[in-house]
């Protein structure tokens, strides 16, 4: 298929179009952004790369770092202690919402909003001896990129306006359900958040998800054929806060999203192909990332439906 007239075919499109959207400003330096940037890229299963725009300049992931979190998670954890603290269902509300945490009395909807990612990262802070260099070691192995690392200043304006994030794993603690010492969780959390990456970096690291579980470079496996099909059904399910209905239904691929405008999907045996647009829709959800994945999969007349 030729991947790259079709992504030629998506930006001239893309640019046709008026797509609104705001970036997010409840993180400071979120706000600094250019609202205007777009790239994409495309990484298939057998190492071909297909790109456009603004795809090799990092960005702040966000959200999307809680996949790899939730990966690491699967290595250094016994799988039903972690179904013990985190359910698997979608939430049906924002990704920061307290209410349904309340209701549930501290046992977060999924792995993939905040509450679930400060329970899954609590989890790597009891198993890891140095969580933050571990972390960003295991993210640098299986996207084979030794340069990726944190965002010092966008992890320092998080901590800093982060009262939301306090109020949920104050909540979880409250619970039970958070075993180690909430400001370092925290702090391990808002520095995950804070990873910057490229469009053709994520897609490069998300390759693991589409190839069952083993790395592009070797084919070495580094999850298993179950917890890779896990991940990728909780990406389909809650990839998208309260929107992962809509993103199923328009794109059809497992995928996260992420509040510095990035979207990472996949498609089994096939591609990982990553988007990024700073102007986020009401959901949080980047407008053009949404349009760019729903005419990928139109125009190719595939999906995993």
């Amino acid at each position: 298929m030729d991947y790259q007239g079709i992504l030629n075919v998506i930006e001239d499109k893309l640019k046709g179009e008026k797509l609104d959207g705001e970036v997010a400003t409840y993180i400071p330096e979120l706000a600094k952004v250019n609202p205007d940037k777009l790239g994409m890229h495309l990484t298939s299963v057998i190492g071909e790369e297909f790109h456009f725009g603004d795809s090799e300049e990092r960005f702040s992931i966000q959200s999307i770092s809680k996949v790899m979190s939730l990966a690491l998670a699967f290595i250094t954890e016994e799988e039903e202690k972690i179904w013990e603290r985190v359910d698997v269902e979608p939430s049906g509300d924002p990704f920061n919402s307290l209410v349904q945490l309340e209701h549930e009395r501290g046992i977060p909807r999924n792995p993939l909003i905040n509450s679930g990612a400060l329970v899954i990262c609590d989890i790597l802070v009891s198993h890891l001896k140095n969580p933050k260099q571990e972390y960003l070691d295991f993210v640098r192995k299986i996207a084979g990129n030794t340069t990726i690392d944190y965002n010092e200043k966008v992890a320092k304006s998080e901590k800093a306006e982060g009262y939301n994030n306090r109020a949920m794993i104050n909540l979880i603690k409250g619970y039970g359900n958070i075993d180690n010492d909430v400001e370092e969780v925290l702090d391990f959390y808002f520095d995950t958040c804070s990873l910057s990456m490229s469009c053709r970096e994520l897609a490069q690291t998300f390759v693991i998800f589409a190839n069952q579980g083993k790395l592009l470079q070797n084919q070495k496996r580094v999850l298993s054929e179950v917890h890779t099909k896990r991940i990728n059904a909780i990406m389909q399910t809650c990839g998208f806060y309260d929107e992962a209905g809509e993103f199923s239904f328009r794109v059809g691929l497992p995928g996260k999203s992420g509040v510095g405008g990035g979207i990472v999907a996949i498609y089994p045996n096939m591609y990982s192909v990553a988007v990024w647009s700073p102007k986020l829709n009401e959901k949080g959800n980047s407008t053009a990332g949404m349009r760019a994945l729903e005419l990928l999969t139109e125009i190719t007349g595939s999906s995993i439906f």
